[in-house]
């Protein structure tokens, strides 16, 4: 509670500090002007800067600013975290060019474990890494992929088309300004990583995505998989500790370490396989289908030989409800 109010005080005085305008409320009946708090009106105040337009940088617009800020920070707190993290875990754990032992190789090949590509460790390391530096990069500009997906969904010079997609009727609809910042983004991001490994291909406007809604929908849902991993991940030394019979289950995977390990090894490899889609064009290696194949490996979970220690730190299903 003092870190709180403590918060409050300082947003209060650099809203003081930076207005042009200083807030007044109207007479409180008791001999003075009220400052009362108001996160984001100033309907009440009776400056005449204010009714001119509202021109002026008010107490209140300063706040809301601030508020605005705060906002967006917790947005990538959370969102953004879990890729920052699970980057993190794969520069930590696996060598870029050396798979070390076979359990840990992050190697795939088509055909085997359902997987629809043939990468070897180093050329699957860097398509990991790759894939989820994009994920991070499009969850860092998600306010303003938002803010051009709604002006695609209203644009009048592209209206939709109801087309049967294979997955029911769907709105089918251009969305060239999504696209366009999708593409920078990418850009950005091989720049980043040097190269590129696999297809460089956008879906939106087509039977894969067919609108901005659908595409923003897509990469919304990467924290709600990479949050549940994260936090098993994080629980695990916590759960060895719990009692001498977890020690020993643990130890039956080898050990905190190799346990976790082992469940990143598998999420690095069949999470980013190509799999989940009937066809190699709709999942694949392009960037849509690299979310599918995640998701395909969230549906299987539960047949993984450590699902129970998922179950044991409290994980309940990738949508925050019961189910997978």
């Amino acid at each position: 509670q003092r870190e709180i109010k403590s918060k409050e005080a300082a947003i209060k005085h650099l809203a003081k500090t930076y207005c042009s305008v200083a807030r007044r409320r109207k007479y409180n009946g008791f001999g003075a002007y009220s400052l009362g708090f108001l996160r984001s009106s100033y309907a009440d105040s009776d400056s005449d800067n204010e009714q001119k337009g509202g021109e002026e940088l008010t107490e209140d617009l300063v706040e809301q600013c601030i508020y605005s800020l705060g906002d967006h920070s917790t947005y990538l707190r959370f969102n953004r975290a879990p890729c920052d993290r699970l980057i993190s875990l794969l520069q930590e754990h696996f060598d870029p060019v050396e798979p070390g032992p076979p359990q840990f190789s992050l190697a795939i090949a088509e055909g085997v474990e359902g997987a629809r590509l043939s990468h070897s460790h180093q050329r699957q390391y860097t398509f990991v890494l790759q894939s989820m530096t994009l994920w991070r990069e499009v969850l860092d500009n998600m306010f303003q992929l938002w803010h051009l997906a709604e002006e695609d969904l209203l644009d009048e010079e592209h209206p939709y088309t109801l087309t049967d997609t294979g997955q029911g009727l769907q709105r089918v609809q251009k969305s060239p300004r999504s696209v366009v910042a999708m593409q920078k983004i990418l850009a950005k991001v091989q720049r980043k990583v040097g190269g590129w490994v696999g297809s460089s291909t956008v879906h939106l406007g087509d039977h894969n995505v067919p609108n901005a809604l659908m595409f923003i929908d897509k990469y919304i849902q990467v924290p709600r998989f990479l949050g549940p991993l994260v936090l098993t991940l994080d629980k695990i030394p916590q759960l060895a500790q719990s009692s001498d019979g977890m020690q020993g289950y643990i130890d039956s995977f080898g050990g905190v370490k190799v346990l976790q390990k082992q469940i990143l090894a598998d999420f690095f490899r069949h999470a980013f396989d190509g799999s989940g889609a009937d066809n190699f064009f709709d999942a694949g290696s392009c960037i849509d289908g690299r979310l599918t194949s995640a998701w395909n490996w969230c549906s299987s979970i539960e047949r993984k030989p450590y699902f129970s220690i998922f179950l044991l730190t409290g994980f309940t299903g990738f949508d925050g409800k019961e189910g997978f």
